[in-house]
């Protein structure tokens, strides 16, 4: 039976509605995966190229802090290394004449350090330092007796090789540096303290004390050294044991000054007096043994004169530097 055309167009109408219907609800559902299908390619330059919007200086920047790899494919593969940057004086180091000539410093270094160790050794020997200070207890007590009462004393050689310094823990008359040391540091902390009594102290005063006695000390192991070699005085002395006997005199300073802390003007003077005759007598005694006049073919010794002019002036000039670096800081 035929149906009017009227009907048959409606009826097309709905099946075509229905179709369409189920492909308006699938559009509904959320999207679960974005389409990169449609995304704009790469940057030609890399992911380390510049990016619309740079400007020309940001852009060669880039290009200089990623040059070395390939900007088409970002960072090279696992195990590969790019073109290595340019390095300011690369070349130096690769060149065969730059690494002679640092090998040729090097080895020029090394002989230069050894000569300077030599002339150490010569003049500054650390095997004859250490018997310097090879001290104990009972010589140091023997000894400051022996410094500020030595007119008792009898035997002022020495009964070992002279040639090789002795141990001073073993002959009481060997000269030592431990006790000229100690001396040196007890007599700056003594004048710090007689300054803070006088209201005169200041931290910069310590400094000052102790590099004017070592000045002082130097001047006079020079003076003695040229003395010796001008007057052609023939001595068993050797720089440190002048540098020993120089020092002993600060003992007795360090009794001047807590006397004249403790007893004013009349106990420094009364004190300095007895040490420095104290001294001068030790060092005449001493150094009679160690400077030896001149002996010639025929058994007659020369030199009588020039060796007691030495041991004079050595031992005179003990306290004019006593009383000298002790009256500045006692008076004002």
């Amino acid at each position: 039976m035929d149906s009017p055309s009227g009907f048959r167009n409606r009826k097309s109408s709905n099946t075509q509605q229905k179709r369409q219907r189920p492909a308006k609800s699938r559009s509904k559902n959320p999207q679960l995966f974005d389409d990169t299908s449609s995304q704009q390619p790469m940057n030609p330059q890399g992911p380390y190229g510049p990016t619309p919007g740079m400007t020309d200086i940001e852009s060669s920047i880039s290009e200089v802090n990623f040059e070395g790899y390939d900007q088409g494919q970002g960072m090279p593969p696992y195990g590969q290394q790019g073109q290595q940057p340019y390095i300011p004086g690369q070349q130096m180091f690769n060149d065969p004449m730059a690494g002679m000539a640092m090998q040729y410093g090097t080895n020029l270094a090394g002989k230069g350090s050894e000569i300077v160790q030599e002339k150490f050794e010569k003049y500054m020997s650390k095997s004859k330092l250490k018997y310097y200070f090879a001290v104990d207890t009972a010589y140091v007590g023997k000894k400051l007796g022996l410094l500020l009462f030595p007119y008792t004393h009898q035997d002022w050689a020495i009964h070992y090789n002279q040639d090789e310094p002795v141990a001073p823990r073993l002959e009481i008359n060997a000269p030592d540096l431990y006790i000229p040391v100690m001396a040196f540091v007890t007599y700056v902390l003594v004048a710090g303290v007689v300054l803070g009594t006088q209201n005169r102290f200041t931290p910069e005063q310590l400094g000052i004390q102790a590099s004017t006695a070592l000045v002082w000390t130097i001047i006079e192991i020079l003076a003695v050294l040229m003395t010796l070699y001008v007057m052609s005085v023939a001595t068993d002395l050797k720089y440190l044991d002048l540098l020993a006997y120089s020092g002993y005199k600060y003992v007795g300073m360090i009794f001047t000054l807590l006397a004249g802390l403790i007893f004013k003007t009349g106990g420094y003077y009364l004190v300095l007096l007895w040490c420095s005759a104290a001294i001068a007598f030790f060092l005449m005694r001493t150094l009679r043994v160690k400077i030896q006049p001149h002996g010639d073919e025929d058994g007659y010794q020369r030199g009588g004169k020039r060796r007691m002019y030495m041991m004079l002036m050595i031992a005179g000039t003990q306290p004019l530097l006593m009383w000298w670096l002790t009256r500045y800081i006692m008076f004002k």
